[in-house]
């Protein structure tokens, strides 16, 4: 792949993760200060994943027909106009609401990796994959540290309305530096067919470990700020820098470690190392310190790193290049359905005090990614073609 089209692909998933990593941690602070419940807050974050469900594999197949640039034009729109909402809340259903807004048009990373993929031959696509997670990684470090200062000294709308502005940017960016390419399908409607995806053996395995992959790290995040809030005492700018340590793990395995492992054992094997990496959860309730939750945070971060790339790779080559984007959706949407259950399910078990139970709960998803793993069926190598239907 050249480089040309990579650059500005980069820049605008940086851009638009930092204005995502600027309102995630804020988010339970922002609700409590409605009056917000733990499960409350599980469910806003829940909120912005159910629009995701439908949204993802819409978009998807809608960029595999009319191309990826003019549709990731109008995912980024809808973000802006759903930070806006945000920074605007004067009660909890406002909140609401900017979220489904961004749920409702949330295609963003889907169309960058369909995007990637389509300019990237196969025995390369995890490497080039790992831009998304340099640039996740790169948002995690300078976002909620951010967020965690302007709302601290400010106000809680400073860092959605700061989001809004850097999605205005990522649009700016989008437009005038993104090669558009020509449409993958014909848009016959079949790409929009989880069960078609679902029911190709290899797509299937790839597609369920992401799912459990994403129910691990869904429960992870969804439920950090809490936790730390009721074990450690901290406010929401204290929460930022847990988060910025964590994107800085990210950032220096999928900057720098992630090509020579790919290289050294292949997808497969180190989504397995990586899922085995976020067993370190299940230490989570019993984490007294802050240097034993940093060994925690940085051991499962290496997993987190690893685990999404890998397996983008694989979801890739297990179907036909022309639904490469549809199935990339499907992805997303199984993420959200993901996200919705992981982010409900620690708001409600924190809520009640049981954090062992918390960090159990993501581990044992990691097993279950394991154990899909292990009973995966083969793919072509790099140099085949992706399975035809």
């Amino acid at each position: 792949m050249t480089a040309s089209p990579l650059l500005p692909l980069f820049l605008t998933i940086f851009v638009d993760v930092l204005g995502f990593t600027l309102v995630i941690p804020l988010l339970p602070y922002y609700a409590m200060h409605f009056g917000a419940s733990p499960l409350e807050v599980g469910l806003l974050n829940a909120s912005y994943a159910a629009l995701q469900l439908f949204s993802g594999p819409l978009l998807g197949a809608l960029s595999d027909r009319f191309g990826r640039k003019r549709v990731l034009l109008s995912t980024q729109v809808g973000t802006l106009f759903g930070f806006l909402v945000l920074g605007g809340a004067q009660s909890l259903w406002m909140l609401f609401a900017g979220r489904l807004i961004a749920g409702a048009t949330a295609g963003n990373l889907t169309i960058a990796q369909a995007y990637i993929s389509d300019v990237t031959p196969s025995e390369h696509r995890t490497r080039t994959f790992g831009i998304i997670g340099i640039a996740f990684g790169m948002g995690f470090l300078f976002g909620p540290p951010l967020a965690g200062v302007m709302a601290h000294r400010f106000s809680y709308a400073a860092p959605p309305l700061i989001a809004a502005g850097l999605s205005a940017l990522s649009a700016t960016l989008t437009f005038f530096l993104l090669t558009d390419l020509p449409a993958k399908s014909t848009g016959s409607g079949r790409s929009l067919s989880f069960g078609r995806f679902l029911a190709l053996p290899a797509a299937r395995s790839r597609l369920l470990q992401f799912f459990c992959y994403i129910l691990s790290f869904s429960t992870l995040i969804g439920g950090v700020p809490l936790f730390l809030a009721q074990r450690f005492g901290y406010n929401v700018e204290q929460t930022g820098y847990i988060f910025a340590f964590s994107g800085f793990i990210g950032a220096m395995i999928q900057g720098g470690l992630l090509g020579r492992l790919v290289k050294r054992v292949g997808e497969e094997r180190l989504a397995l190392m990586g899922m085995l990496s976020m067993l370190v959860n299940a230490a989570l309730g019993w984490v007294s310190t802050l240097p034993f939750l940093l060994v925690v945070i940085a051991i499962g971060g290496f997993g987190t790193s690893v685990v999404r790339p890998s397996l983008t790779t694989l979801i890739t080559r297990s179907v036909p290049p022309e639904e490469q984007g549809a199935a990339l959706g499907v992805s997303q949407s199984l993420a959200s359905l993901g996200q919705m259950m992981g982010t409900v399910a620690a708001g409600a078990l924190i809520g009640r005090g049981w954090l062992p139970a918390f960090g159990l709960l993501s581990a044992s998803f990691a097993i279950l990614g394991m154990a899909l793993n292990l009973s995966a069926p083969a793919l072509p190598s790099p140099s085949e073609p992706s399975p035809s239907r």
